[in-house]
């Protein structure tokens, strides 16, 4: 019976003592994980940074950026989703596909095997990208919707090179997103650094619209040159006037070319169906499982690619 107590004292003492080792091991690896990951955040914020400064440094010498990243911030950045999203850099977008990809991977090929896994990655590209380009097409139309407003607004004031600051500043309180959003960032990245040139110039790179690039930095050179902004506006007025007059011009032909091209696909079934019916062979057969059918499907398909793509070009 003593035997039996020892032994059962000293499995005790194994419990416990395996039981601390556990838990420190546990926490030991925590903390390596923690180090990992603040480690990861410091080098993303440490790149946004230094991007940052090239950036700026790039705008102060009227040179374009190139590059992956820059690409990607831009694009980012022109979808709105920086301005939902203040964290999301390019560095922490990248990280977050690939975590999500693995992720669709993983799912993927434990449902389906090795395609599966892949389907899923494209997957989640493609609608990534579908995100994007959708956040650039609202933000565009945002803009050409309230950049009448904002001409008419600095048409109001006398605006004048000392108070063009104070001035955005009232305005943004009347405009919609995104412009509403830039013309606080300005003014509060004018307020902050006192350099109004570079302030104004870098609200004009985070929207797309050539329109609004072209005032803003016709604002800022007048701003160093001039004492009042009159004539500009009323140039900037009938600039815009012809831009979206062009804008509606495109959209008609754009939706002329749309409809011919429905009407195109339309027969093209129709005659697909009526051939099917006086022939003793199924002709969805010879054009889904024949090299001469999948050939034809190719090149309709295309053709609709290619208009699709014209048409983006065109909306945008």
């Amino acid at each position: 019976m003593r035997d039996f107590y020892e032994i059962y004292r000293y499995a005790i003492l194994i419990t416990l003592w395996t039981g601390c080792f556990l838990t420190f091991y546990r926490m030991g690896k925590l903390r390596l994980l923690q180090r990992l990951l603040q480690r990861t955040k410091s080098s993303v914020d440490e790149a946004a940074r230094k991007r940052l400064l090239l950036s700026r440094s790039k705008l102060t010498r009227l040179e374009k950026e190139e590059g992956f990243w820059f690409f990607l911030e831009r694009q980012l950045c022109y979808g709105g989703l920086l301005r939902r999203f203040p964290f999301l850099g390019a560095e922490s977008f990248v990280l977050l596909t690939i975590l999500a990809g693995a992720g669709c991977f993983l799912a993927g090929a434990a449902m389906g095997g090795l395609m599966a896994g892949l389907l899923g990655v494209g997957i989640l590209l493609l609608a990534e990208w579908g995100v994007i380009t959708l956040g650039k097409a609202m933000e565009m139309r945002a803009v050409n919707e309230n950049l009448m407003k904002l001409l008419d607004f600095l048409g109001n004031y006398s605006v004048t090179a000392g108070d063009v600051v104070a001035v955005f500043s009232q305005i943004s309180k009347f405009m919609d997103e995104p412009l509403r959003s830039a013309l606080e960032r300005c003014c509060v990245e004018a307020q902050t650094t006192g350099d109004v040139g570079m302030a104004m110039l870098s609200m004009a790179e985070r929207i797309e619209h050539p329109q609004f690039k072209e005032l803003v930095r016709n604002i800022e050179v007048s701003s160093r040159y001039s004492a009042d902004f009159s004539v500009l506006v009323q140039f900037s007025r009938r600039s815009m006037r012809e831009y979206l007059k062009s804008v509606r011009e495109r959209k008609s032909l754009l939706r002329e070319a749309g409809i011919n091209m429905t009407l195109l696909l339309g027969m093209s079934v129709f005659a697909l169906v009526t051939v099917n019916g006086l022939l003793e062979t199924s002709v969805w057969n010879v054009l889904f499982y024949s090299i001469p059918g999948r050939v034809a499907l190719g090149i309709v398909g295309g053709i609709t690619f290619l208009f699709l793509m014209q048409a983006y070009r065109l909306e945008s």
